[in-house]
């Protein structure tokens, strides 16, 4: 945000308040705002939000998802509402199990947490066709997102119906619900131009419709410069302290609806994260610069389960969030961002109270600070990305980090710095379960889907049909069949010449058969959907069969004039005879949607008796269903299958699907996207749980799939002399920054989850260690008394904290007085 626009914004402080509340008795409920922030029930708030989407996880993981959010310092959840999954098909509107949205709103309410609904209906979010049912493409003279009539239709008639939802409920803030936000369209600017005139007058139409629904509380759009008044524009990016230019009126304050925590992945891609010192960076900044909410997008994840994930999004859907895909903290980005609102929280006075103002201590250096009303709150700021500086403020001198910025919430006192992480860190483990895993060696059976002929497949075409209208999202797959004829002066003469099929196809995979033959399978990517497959194949003289299956990897989620995407093969060559090119594109094709297993529903119960199975012996053939039964893992901790040696296909557990996997599409590392898939304890019975697979490659082994408990039982902690005492240990007093515990030293706090306790100390080391949580070695110089010392702190405790003091971790020796030490600890959890 612009500096100069501060003072600006400050002498709009309780000025042109929108007219949001309602009243009730003497109490004001409802959420105004003006030009510093949300203003709920008549109170003035900073807001930690974090994104938790209900359709990403199960009903039974929502309270520990949102009691850890609230832990983690959060005091608003947000969440997308998804028209797709609500009313698949036009008409029929489904919220139960895991879509019941009124129930997640409800229980974020009943945790004393507030709630922000992102209504679309366009969401993007990775997910399939960005929200938008498939239908809605069958609608004559349709144009999406546009001044277009029939959307705008259809579209009104969805968000009425929501937004009825929620008051039939009392779900507003201004009914005494947990809602204060509300969000409609989503960074339509993205798109905005390409449809000109009628981009903007849909802009203003949305924003009419929203305005008019008369909810009680504030509407915002984000990425949206242009929002009509009274609707906030708010920011999404990674750095929103810096890039964004403010709200489009003085009497809006910033607000941030999507701070990346890391990057979504889609299949083909290596492991990326974002590392917690840069996100604590960009959200210090951005309340340091008048933000007053702040939103982690996401916060957890979660699962794309069943074919709800977009154009080759990965089933496992941001999991470097601070919770991960199985809902465990992920640390430090959970602990460490925990005290970054703890730390704010303590300056909550200035921020929302005081005058700001800016000085610059130096190049790259400068110090913002809240001053009023009784109150000081100071954000010292070392924008160099390489070097460590210190700094002299109000006399006195600060050590600052390179890229970090140091809170004093009296002025005085470092309580946090964004760059030093005091909380404790943590490792995954992946630990294979006995119980379930007893009978995957040998217990497996096989169905082989048959490969249609032209003859018998009925919808006739003399082109491929389109993939996305053939199948209008019911299944990934589709088949494509053909006949040719050929004479014996047709085919290759020559040892050293051979035909060659040609598909060019705009997305997203196939596999190709001739004769019933596997041939081969080819596949695009999330950046370029459109593939040309060659492979070798044999032909015979008289009639040859062309046998292609279309397979889609999730509608797109972005862009301009979805309702126009298209994919699926277009078209269809044999090279390689003596009669030249053989083009095959209009020779008149047959179609079907679907596999006949799908059809017949043979992963359930119910359907499984519809094919014959036998026991798995030699030749695996590409599309073969397996099937085998296992007993529910031991323990509590969340379940993953390990996909190994499978190619690309879905799973299903006891008929429900908990997704896409794709083994065979490997990153530039070598290795797969995505290698572990998550199955929720809700879809798991005691004992005898069927397990189907369809599997779209050859020479599949599932012998080698292996079920695996999931922990975060390894932690650890890393303390040097740089490291401020935990940020837990400050109170305020008095608006003056006040420790409140005994020591005030640094020191190795650690925490075990799940109410377990610390059962070995696998690693000690004061002195020069190198690695990371889980992979901690010894350097050139140690202590070695350290062990002894922590687990004379620790064994057999749920919590522990161990002081950074020389002389208690050096036990009067200290083997090298010369370097530099820090103390490095990890330990092992368990129940008792």
């Amino acid at each position: 945000m612009v500096m100069s626009s501060f003072l600006f914004l400050i002498t709009t402080l309780l000025s042109l308040l929108a007219s949001f509340a309602v009243a009730d008795g003497n109490k004001t409920l409802g959420v105004t705002y003006d030009g510093r922030s949300l203003i709920i029930n008549g109170k003035r708030e900073i807001l930690f939000s974090g994104s938790i989407h209900y359709t990403r996880s199960t009903p039974d993981m929502w309270p520990d998802l949102i009691q850890k959010a609230k832990q983690g310092g959060l005091n608003v959840i947000q969440t997308y509402v998804f028209w797709n999954i609500h009313e698949p098909v036009q008409g029929q509107y489904n919220f139960q199990g895991q879509y019941d949205l009124v129930k997640f709103i409800k229980m974020i309410g009943e945790h004393g947490m507030y709630a922000s609904l992102r209504l679309g209906p366009f969401i993007q979010a990775e997910w399939n066709h960005g929200g938008l049912p498939y239908w809605l493409r069958e609608v004559q003279n349709i144009t999406f997102r546009s001044d277009n009539e029939p959307f705008k239709y259809h579209m009104k008639k969805y968000v009425t119906m929501i937004i009825k939802k929620m008051k039939d409920e009392k779900l507003f803030a201004s009914q005494g619900g947990p809602i204060i936000l509300v969000q409609i369209e989503n960074e339509y600017s993205t798109i905005q131009l390409a449809y000109r005139e009628k981009g903007n007058k849909y802009v203003q139409w949305t924003g009419n419709l929203a305005v008019g629904m008369n909810i009680g509380v504030p509407w915002v759009m984000c990425k949206q410069k242009d929002a009509p008044d009274p609707i906030i524009n708010t920011c999404n990016g990674r750095y929103c302290g810096d890039t964004f230019t403010g709200p489009n009126k003085p009497n809006k304050p910033s607000l941030w609806t999507e701070n990346w925590t890391a990057q979504f992945r889609v299949y083909g891609d290596p492991p990326s994260q974002r590392s917690v010192e840069d996100l604590a960076f960009s959200t210090a900044r951005f309340i340091s610069r008048n933000g007053t909410l702040i939103n982690y997008y996401m916060y957890h994840g979660g699962t794309n389960f069943g074919r709800t994930s977009a154009n080759f999004v990965t089933t496992r859907y941001y999991d470097e969030a601070p919770l991960d895909e199985f809902g465990l903290q992920r640390e430090p980005k959970w602990g460490h961002l925990k005290d970054l609102h703890r730390a704010l929280k303590l300056c909550k006075k200035g921020l929302l109270w005081g005058y700001p103002s800016v000085q610059k201590l130096g190049q790259d250096l400068e110090a913002i600070v809240y001053e009023g009303h009784g109150a000081c709150a100071a954000f010292l700021s070392n924008n160099s990305t390489y070097m460590a500086k210190t700094i002299s403020f109000r006399s006195r001198n600060y050590y600052l980090p390179s890229k970090s910025i140091s809170i004093l919430p009296d002025c005085q006192t470092v309580v946090y710095n964004t760059q030093t992480i005091v909380s404790q860190h943590n490792s995954r483990n992946f630990v294979p379960s006995v119980v379930a895993n007893k009978r995957l060696s040998w217990d497996w059976e096989m169905y082989t889907e048959s490969i249609p002929t032209f003859e018998q497949l009925e919808n006739k075409a003399t082109n491929p049909l389109e993939l996305f209208n053939l199948t209008k999202d019911t299944t990934d797959y589709a088949w494509y069949s053909m006949i040719i004829t050929l004479g014996r002066g047709d085919l290759p003469m020559r040892a050293n010449a051979s035909p060659v099929l040609i598909v060019a196809s705009l997305g997203h995979a196939l596999v190709a058969f001739v004769n019933g033959e596997y041939v081969g399978n080819g596949h695009g990517s999330h950046l370029d959907k459109s593939f040309v497959f060659r492979k070798l194949i044999k032909l015979k003289e008289g009639p040859n069969h062309i046998q292609i299956l279309g397979c889609v990897v999730g509608f797109p989620d972005s862009g301009a004039y979805m309702e126009k995407r298209f994919a699926g093969p277009h078209r269809v060559e044999i090279l390689g005879l003596n009669t030249g090119t053989l083009e095959l594109t209009k020779n008149r094709w047959a179609h079907q949607v679907g596999l006949y297993g799908e059809e017949a529903k043979i992963f359930t119960l119910g359907g499984l008796n519809k094919v014959k199975w036998t026991k798995i012996e030699g030749k695996r053939p590409a599309l073969t269903w397996f099937k085998t039964y296992f007993d529910a893992p031991e323990g509590i901790h969340p379940i993953a299958i390990q996909m190994n040696r499978m190619g690309k296909g879905m799973i299903w557990i006891n008929g429900q699907s908990i997704g896409r996997y794709w083994i065979s599409y490997l990153s530039p590392l070598g290795q797969p996207t995505q290698s572990e898939y998550h199955i929720p304890r809700s879809y798991l019975k005691p004992t005898g749980n069927l397990m189907v697979i369809l599997e779209e490659e050859e020479e599949a082994r599932p012998e080698e799939i292996k079920f695996v408990v999931v922990d975060r039982d390894t932690i650890c902690s890393y303390i040097s002399d740089i490291h401020p005492p935990p940020v837990q240990s400050w109170g305020s007093k008095n608006n003056v920054s006040e420790y409140t515990a005994n020591n005030r030293k640094a020191s190795a706090v650690l925490t075990c989850p799940d109410f377990k306790v610390i059962t070995n100390v696998q690693f000690a080391s004061y002195g020069d260690s190198i690695g990371i949580c889980g992979g901690y070695q010894y350097g050139n110089c140690n202590a070695q008394a350290t062990k002894e010392v922590v687990e004379r702190f620790c064994l057999g405790k749920h919590t522990c904290q161990i002081p950074f003091e020389k002389e208690l971790l050096i036990r009067n020796w200290d083997p090298c007085p010369n370097v530099k030490k820090s103390l490095a600890v990890q330990v092992k959890c368990g129940f008792k």
